[in-house]
Order: structure tokens, then sequence, then C-alpha cells
């Protein structure tokens, strides 16, 4: 028996250790011997399709990519015979591929058919190219398929079917002429595909490819197809071989190389942090293209990430600053806007003291225009009225935390996610608020034998794939946490060794669950006891637990006690500190994290140190050279009753449609009416802007740098890809010249010296800087002087005086239920395709021919009961005010259930529903709490969901390309059967 960790691998005469369980072709791959691997792909495994990558080993001709190392091996790479494998593999190839590199938009240096061949030495091939029957099918908004160009490598089936686990790519072996085929043979248009991109990302030639690259990328590719045609037949004819072929589109591929910038960035929707590189030319976006070492996101993308950037060259973009004359806006300069604002904000500050003024940052800037927004507001005017939106939706969640175990983010990264025995989700469309990151659960769940529970209101994707779904009562998850959590103890399964050495409070809180009986919870939740008690057991009988919870959790009058409820049965269970376990509040935006991180929040300074606390203040008060107030200041929520009151004059609202997407909208636009001063700085005149008296046209992530901070607490760098548009500034330079002409002249010059003076201020970020997050590098916080990161929380204890966690009692009241007028209640959230209001993905043609506005989501049982069918049109109504929409009815929803979606800023906006009510604890509005009762406009028409978009598709689930389905056919020969070892 050899060593099974020292396996011997013999490669072409040199020897090589390799790890039990290693695929050979990436051994081989480690040395200088180099074989040919069309088909596969690191971030894929191994597909086995190609058949390129033939090797012998101890005498016999096999895949090197399909051959896992358990044992001492001979391995040959170069032997004749092998050789001739491998040729004979590439000939099957370039039967289903023509190449007319020059001409192609694919010839861009990364074309693995092409270097492959040149790599291989192949100057002619011994069958010729055979075109095939099928039309190219351009139906897709997104990307075209051509399955002329097509190998039949099934990188694009493996990445549908195991990575974004879609499901709607298969490869139909049947066919006399196979194909890859969408859901059972539709166009793609009409397929469930949901345009994550994926595929086109992982194809290794132009079969798919992104519609923005056609006719884009090459110096000789915008040709009608006959010229096309023509054009590929000449070169040919002209090109003795491949080698002079290969030079010439080499050359071609060498100049694209001087008008392609690609440039890193982080995607600007949701709080998974996905990063790529965008591709452009000029001003046109060709591409988004992820890398295998992004770390949250490696090569997913979302049809937002991938395809979402429309709105960076729309025409309604502001350009110049805008100042209100009577009844309408005039352009202006600069200069104009900024001493306006300043002699406006030092006019109020004089008659009415620095309270009077309110500032509200974005969740969509970077870290470093946050810092400087809540700098202007503590520095500059001296207030603590500093806040943005995570108020509407995460401050429950970092409250909960915060109680429990110390620190306000997600414990550990999506690898931790990924790696748990069970995932419960609760309150979280998460196939649809954060796409990316539920394709690593649908991942593990499909392929690793994870268990998946979900909890939630709707039966939305995540639900329809759980192991369990279950359907509490809207309001009580508090209750079904805490009596599984009770049951628990009382079965005495709960971690006993971790909470005597990393718990306080264990006997305080056990009493405090004397309530949360079972009965008691089958009573409030809906749910069985039997239910409960099975969950319980799971819990408990499981290595490593995550919990994922996100706006149907916190947007509750108890938000935050229910994010406790989890943190709590994590602490009593031992799911703490470990991979693999802990709490994960998913992140709406792509910086809501970061934005709350860098101080933005009434009642903390960067990195969570609470303006009543002395020491940090007098840091702060001394790097600043101001006095600093100690008492916390009015949150969003607060300002908008203050203006009301007479209490605050003035608002600077950054980057948010406060107007929309805050509750009980007529209430916060009457507030607007009200205002002294009121300054919107954004990309759009959005329906807050209408409001405004000053507009500050600002610019979106591909036109500035700074960083972001996504939902695993990783902070990562963007770069400008473009020039702003007009006189269009970053936030952080209008935020620097208003500083200036109130007297604070910080002198930044790039957003580094931004994040290097809040290193040096916030403990938490104390070594962070720029250099540590070059390219694709980033930091997990806290991060130690010396740079070191923290992926995973509390491995050495929680952030308290004795570095124990804290068990948080908790009562409940369920403080919401319909009635009998408003009979229905309306359950809210996001959708896949569309963002927040819409105010970006609305400016993208082909999102928007998919999903062209919002719609309420009915039940059948509900439509028959009121006599209305698809596409009926009807008013709801609440104490508060009323939306109207167009009816869908699907069984996502049941009974008295309405789902409404939030994108919408016009008539059925949710927030014309909600009223004030509010999380006791944070002020997050409890947009979930909405009862409403319905009048019917018109009994039917039209549906809201065209007939292309992707929740009318077929799913087709299968593992991978079924490969064994190729081999098994009448034509299919093994390379290595037709060759022998004489050559």
């Amino acid at each position: 028996m050899h060593d099974q960790q020292h396996i011997i691998v013999t490669i072409n005469g040199s020897e090589y250790l390799a790890q039990p369980g290693q695929n050979l072709l990436d051994l081989i791959n480690t040395t200088n011997e180099s074989v040919p691997q069309i088909c596969y792909n690191e971030s894929l495994g191994p597909i086995q399709t190609c058949d390129t990558c033939m090797v012998e080993v101890d005498g016999h001709i096999t895949r090197a990519c399909g051959t896992t190392i358990d044992s001492n091996m001979n391995v040959n790479t170069t032997i004749d015979y092998v050789k001739s494998a491998q040729r004979e593999a590439l000939d099957i190839i370039l039967e289903n591929h023509e190449l007319y590199c020059t001409v192609c938009d694919y010839n861009n240096g990364t074309c693995e058919i092409h270097n492959t061949v040149a790599e291989f030495g192949l100057e002619h091939q011994a069958r010729p190219f055979e075109p095939k029957e099928y039309e190219v099918d351009n139906s897709s908004s997104f990307y075209r398929y051509d399955p002329d160009q097509c190998i039949l490598c099934g990188r694009c089936v493996e990445v549908c079917q195991d990575v974004e686990v879609n499901e709607t790519l298969l490869i139909d072996w049947d066919l006399e002429q196979p194909r890859v085929v969408w859901d059972n043979n539709v166009p793609i248009d009409q397929s469930s595909c949901v345009s994550c991109g994926q595929c086109a990302t992982v194809c290794p030639c132009n079969a798919i490819m992104e519609k923005n690259m056609v006719g884009e990328a090459g110096y000789m590719t915008d040709h009608k197809p006959g010229l096309l045609r023509s054009m590929i037949d000449l070169t040919k004819k002209a090109e003795p071989g491949y080698g002079p072929l290969f030079a010439v589109s080499d050359t071609e591929a060498s100049m694209r190389e001087e008008r392609i910038e690609k440039t890193k960035t982080v995607c600007t929707y949701c709080g998974v942090g996905c990063t790529f590189n965008v591709w452009t030319k000029d001003r046109k976006i060709l591409k988004v293209e992820p890398q295998q070492d992004s770390p949250a996101n490696g090569i997913s993308t979302c049809v937002k990430g991938k395809f979402g950037w429309d709105y960076v060259n729309s025409d309604e973009r502001l350009t110049k600053p805008l100042i209100r004359r009577g009844d309408h806006f005039e352009e202006t300069d600069w200069d104009e806007a900024i001493s306006y604002i300043a002699k406006r904000f030092t006019a109020i500050k004089h008659q009415h003291g620095s309270d009077a003024l309110g500032f509200i940052s974005s969740s969509k800037a970077t870290n470093e225009e946050s810092y400087l927004m809540q700098k202007l507001a503590r520095q500059v005017i001296g207030t603590n009225n500093i806040d943005n939106c995570s108020r509407y939706c995460q401050s429950p969640a970092t409250k909960g935390l915060f109680r429990t175990v110390g620190h306000g983010g997600d414990s550990g990264s999506i690898d931790d996610i990924a790696e748990a025995d069970l995932v419960i989700t609760i309150g979280s469309n998460t196939a649809e608020s954060h796409p990316v990151l539920a394709s690593r659960i649908k991942r593990s769940h499909k392929l690793f034998g994870q268990k998946l529970f979900v909890f939630d209101l709707r039966k939305h994707e995540m639900a329809e794939r759980a192991d369990r779904f279950i359907q509490p009562k809207s309001g009580t998850d508090l209750v079904w946490l805490s009596a599984v959590t009770k049951y628990i103890i009382d079965q005495g399964w709960e971690n006993r060794a971790f909470l005597y050495k990393w718990v306080n409070d264990f006997e305080a809180y056990k009493k405090s669950l004397d309530k949360f009986t079972l009965e008691f919870a089958e009573k409030t939740t809906g749910l069985s006891a039997k239910t409960m008690k099975e969950i319980a057991k799971e819990i408990a009988s499981v290595d490593k637990v995550a919990i994922c919870w996100a706006m149907g959790v916190t947007q509750h009058q108890l938000g935050s006690d229910t994010s406790t409820a989890i943190s709590n049965l994590l602490l009593v269970t031992g799911n703490y500190m470990r991979n693999g376990t802990g709490a994960y509040p998913l992140r709406g935006h792509n910086n809501v994290q970061g934005c709350s991180d860098f101080g933005s929040m009434p009642n903390f300074f960067p990195g969570y140190e609470k303006v009543s606390d002395n020491d940090a203040r007098k840091r702060y008060e001394d790097a600043w050279n101001v006095k600093i107030p100690g008492e916390p200041g009015k949150d969003n929520h607060q300002m908008i009753h203050a203006i009301h009151e007479g209490n605050l004059h003035g608002l600077y609202v950054i980057g948010e449609d406060t107007g929309i997407v805050d509750s009980n909208i007529n209430y916060v636009t009457d507030a607007f009416k009200k205002l002294d001063l009121f300054i919107v700085q954004d990309l759009f005149l959005t329906k807050t802007a209408e409001y405004a008296d000053v507009v500050l046209p600002a610019v979106p992530s591909l036109e500035k740098e700074g960083t972001f901070t996504s939902t695993e607490r990783r902070i990562q760098r963007l770069y400008q890809a473009l020039d702003p548009v007009g006189d269009s500034k970053p936030d952080w330079q209008i935020l620097m010249e208003i500083a200036k002409e109130l007297g604070y002249d910080w002198g930044y010059t790039h957003p580094s010296e931004i994040m290097d003076e809040s290193a040096k201020l916030a403990p938490m970020f104390a070594g962070v800087n720029y250099d540590l997050l070059t390219g694709y590098q980033s930091l997990q916080w806290p991060v130690a002087a010396d740079g070191t990161d923290t992926p995973l929380l509390y491995t050495d204890g929680f952030p308290f005086e004795d570095k124990k966690a804290i068990l948080y009692p908790l009562d409940f009241n369920l403080e919401y239920e319909t009635n009998e007028e408003y009979d229905l209640h309306v359950n809210n959230g996001r959708l896949l395709e569309h963002f927040h209001e819409g105010n970006m993905t609305y400016k993208s043609e082909g999102i928007t021919r998919k999903t062209p506005n919002s719609f309420i989501e009915v039940s059948p049982e509900l439509a028959k009961e009121r006599g209305i069918e698809e596409g009926a049109k009807v008013k709801l109504i609440s104490e508060a005010g009323y939306a109207t929409g167009i009816v869908h009815i699907t069984d996502r929803v049941n009974g008295k259930e309405l789902y409404l979606p939030l994108n919408d800023n016009g008539k059925s906006a949710v927030n014309y529903l909600t009223d004030n009510s509010v999380d006791k604890d944070t002020n997050t509005p409890a947009y979930k709490e909405i009862a409403v009762r319905m009048q019917v406009l018109k009994k039917k028409g039209k549906s809201p969901l065209p007939s292309n978009n992707h929740r009318r598709g077929n799913r087709q689930p299968q593992k991978g390309v079924r490969v064994e389905q190729k081999w098994n056919r009448d034509d299919y020969i093994f390379p290595g059967s037709k060759v022998s070892h004489d050559g």
C-alpha cells in the first residue's frame, strides 16, 4: 500500500506529488506539460464532452479530465498515438465549428477553440466543416445562440443546470443532429431562461454570445450576414492553412485591445457583491465578464448585473445642476448651485440651529461617500441627523445581532452558507432578491445533500425547491422560533458545552421562554405542534445550521425582536464560531451594509461606535477640530415627523427615491412640500427630486472610483470605466465642494485618501487601504491594523468585555391583523429582473420587454370568490391610501394573501398603502403589515405577465450534460479507439 497522502504520478517521465482524489487534468495543468482541453473549465469541473484531453494512463488511453487520482500512475501526454487521438477529437470539433476568426466578434484572445488549435499546431482538418440545419436563435433580449458554431461542449448546460441551477438548458442527444435546447426545445425567449448570462460567460467560442458584442467587438465584424459569408469564404481561400489565418486574426485581436477597455467593477444592484470586468468601447457597454477569482460570485451573474446597465447611457440622465424658480426647474452651473446651498444651509442653521437640518445618505453610493455625508452632517453642520435606507430594511437585523453577538453583519461568507448541512431561509425571496447567493444554496441542495427549510408566506422558487416549505401567519416568526428553541431546551438538545463556554444569561433566557409553549405557538402561527417538533429535531440533529433572513422578517413591528430570536436559536444550538454556521441577514442594496458601516446613522460613528461614547466622540472631535453632539440624531423616519412638526427645515437626500420607497407616500411627500430647503442628488429627476429646490447631477458606479461593502462584510474596489456625462460629478466631489463653500476645505484628491482617514479613526477598519483591495482582492471587516481581515466572525469569542454572547429574552404581542373591512393582507417584495422602485432597470429595453410593469398576485381561490380573471384591474384600499394595479392569478399566493412587487413608482407603488407603523426598536417601517380591501375596476384584461416572461417557462432539471447519452449514440466513436499503439 502506498501512503494515501503521497500519491506519485509520473507524467512524461517526471514525478509529481498528487493529492488523493485530485483531478488528473488539474494536476497536469500545474506542470509544464500541455494537453488540449476545450470543454474543461475549472469553475465547472469535468464535463467529458470534447475528448481533446486524451492521455495514456498506465497503458490505456483515457480522458484526463474524467480521471481521478487514487493510486500511483504513469501518464503520457505526448506519445504519437495519444497525439493522434487528440487530433481526432479536434477534427470532430472543427467539423462543428467554422474558423473565421478575423471576422468573428469572439476573436478577443480568449476563444478556446482558436487557442487550442493554434497551440496544438493543427494546420488542416481532416473533416470539412458541416453546416447544421438549425437557424440562429436571436429571440433573447440579451444573447444569441448560433448552432452552426456550437461544438456541443455542454459548458452552457453545466453552468445552467449545476451552477446557476435555473435548469433551463440541456443538450438533446436524441436529435439526429444534437443541439443545445431551452426547456423542451422552445425559442430562448419563450423558455424559463432568467437571462443570468452565465451560458454566454462560459461558452468557449462564439456560439452563445452577448448581443451587445455582435458587430461591435471586431474591426471587420459589423456586416450583413451575406457579406460576412463572402468574407469568410474569401479569407479561407486566401490562407493556405490555419497558421497564416491565425497570424492575421491574432493581429486583429491585439488591435481590439487598444479600443476595448476592460475595467473591474462591483455590481450596483443587490448586496451579494458580485465583481466582474465590464467591457466598454467609447461609451458602449459591450459585455460584463465575471472572473473565476471574483470572491463573492466566481463566474456567476444575474440578469441585472450582466445586462442591466442601459440606465448609465439613458437620455434621462441629469447633466447639469437644477434650481427651482417658481414652479419649474432651470439649469445652472455648479458655482451657483453650491453657493445657493451653502447660503441656505447657513441661514437655516443660524435661525433654527444645527438640528433643523437632516441628511440621508445613499446605499447605492460608495463607502467613502457615506463617510463624507456623515462628516458633512457632524463636522460642518454639527448635527447627528444622518441616516440611510438601511432604516427601511436592515436596521432590525443589525439590532438583533448587536444584542446577542455584537456585530451587525453576516457571521461568515457565502461559502459558509454553501457549506451548511441545513440552510433555513425566513422571509427571504432569495432566488429573486439575491440570485447569485441563492444559486450557491440551490447547488449545495441539488448536488451535495444540503437540506433547505423555507419559511415564507409565498410559494416562490426557493419554497418550491425546499425539503420543507412552511407558511406561518404573517408577523409570527418570532413565536415559532422561540417555541422551537424552547422545545430544543426542554428535550435537552441544546449545545451545553458551547453555552457554558461562550454564552451568558442562559437561565434568564430559558425562563423568558415559558410563554412560548407549542400550544401558544400553534394558536398564534398556524403551524402544528408536530411540525415544530420536527423542525426542532432536525435543527438539533445536524452539525451545521445557517439561517438567512430578509425583509419578510425585518419589515414588521417586531422586526428587531424576530431577528434577535433567530440569533438566540443559533446560540442555543451552538451554530456560531464555525464555518458552515451562523446568521446571514441578506442585505438588499449593493452598499446598504457599507453605508451604515461608514457612519451614516444617527447613533453611530463609522465602525458602529456610539456617538454617546465619550472616547470615540473625542477621537472625531480632535481629528475634525469641532464639537459633536453626544445625543443620537433623528433617523429618516423621525426626520419626516419633525418636518411635519416644524422642527426640521432643510433636508439633503443623496441617491434615494425617498418619496417612493418610504412608507406612507402621501405623508412623506406632504412633508417635502413644507421644507424651507430640499436638496436631492441623483442620476435622474426622480419622483423625490420633483419636490426639490436644488437637484444635483451625480454619477453611477461606472463613472467613479471607491469601494462597496457587500452582505458578507466584504469591502471591494470599483474602478472608473467611463467619463461622467455632461457636468455630472461623483458624490464625494460634490460633498467636498459644499463643505469647502461652508469653510471646511477637506482637500481629498482621490477616494483612497477618504478611506485612509476612516481607517485611522474607526478601529473596525484600521487595516483597510486601497493597496490591499487592488484588482479582485477584498477584505471582510473587522480588519486589524496589520491588514488581517475576518471572513468568519467570533472565532476567538464575541465582541463583549468577557468575550461571551448574550441570550436576549423576548416577549410577543401580535400588533397586526386583517379585519372585516380590510380583509386582505398585502405582502410585498422584490422581483428578480427589476430593482427597488425600478429607476434603473426600467431604463433597460431588454428587461422591460420581459416585465414591462408591476402586477398584483392573486390566488386562484380569491380570484374565483371575487369574480376576476387574469389581467383584471383592481384598486387596493388601506387606511392610509390606495393603489391600483393589474392582476396576475397564481398559486404562488394562497387564500387572502396578495403579493405586490416593490418595483413600481406609479399607481401601483406599494407605499400608497403603507402607514406610519414601525418596528418598535429601530423605526423601520412595517411595510409587510398592510391590510386592504379590494375594489374591482375591471374583471379581466391583458395579462401583466407577457408570454415571454420566464415565469411562464418549463424548467427541465437534470444533473450536468448527461454525456453518457452522447457516448451511447450509434455515431459516437471514442477517439482513443480509432488509433493504435502503432500510431
